[in-house]
């Protein structure tokens, strides 16, 4: 049976075209330090958004932090 390889993503394929050169190891650890930043800063966004749209407070989050909201799974 013949594994099956998964196919690129469009951001991959592009980075592919885009560093298709050898870039030095400082330069890939800036391009990667970027790339997390863009993406924590879409997540701290995304957050935001939800925050303001349930209209909560810091008492909101403080409260959170301290409740178990995990949900319990049965073995059966």
């Amino acid at each position: 049976m013949e594994a099956v390889q998964p196919s690129l993503s469009n951001l991959q394929i592009e980075l592919l075209k885009v560093f298709s050169r050898n870039v030095s190891d400082e330069d890939v650890l800036e391009i990667r330090r970027l790339l997390i930043r863009y993406f924590a800063e879409k997540a701290i966004h995304a957050a935001n958004k939800v925050w303001d749209e349930k209209g909560w407070t810091n008492e909101d989050a403080e409260r959170m932090l301290h409740e178990h909201m995990r949900t319990t799974y049965s073995s059966t």
